[in-house]
């Protein structure tokens, strides 16, 4: 999968449905603002928590958007390897795939 590509068309896919549903992605907007500030966890930590759920509920387009905001946070791979253990372990063998498909998601977002 090219990543870059997936996640270009799946914002286009967003913005669309934004457009037509304003007031829904204000409020979803107002509830993301704190939840992605610094408190007891880092931002970091609350990223590698949403890749976690992103995996588990098997949302390619979440995977990489959360991968983005983990590069831009400053993940290392070893982070999110070890990170992808954990969903693996939790989540069996429909996670270990999900998590491959995130560590091809770090390889190739981390290059651009």
């Amino acid at each position: 999968m090219d990543w870059k590509n997936f996640l270009d068309n799946a914002r286009n896919g967003f913005n669309e449905l934004r457009k037509v549903t304003p007031e829904t992605f204000e409020g979803f907007s107002q509830m993301g603002k704190p939840v992605k500030k610094d408190g007891d966890l880092s931002e970091k930590t609350k990223e590698f928590v949403a890749l976690g759920i992103a995996i588990s509920t098997k949302c390619e387009s979440c995977i990489g958007l959360h991968m983005e905001h983990l590069i831009r946070l400053g993940a290392t791979r070893k982070e999110i390897v070890e990170v992808l253990s954990v969903c693996s372990y939790m989540g069996g063998g429909p996670s270990i795939m999900f998590s491959a498909k995130a560590l091809e998601a770090f390889d190739q977002l981390v290059k651009k």
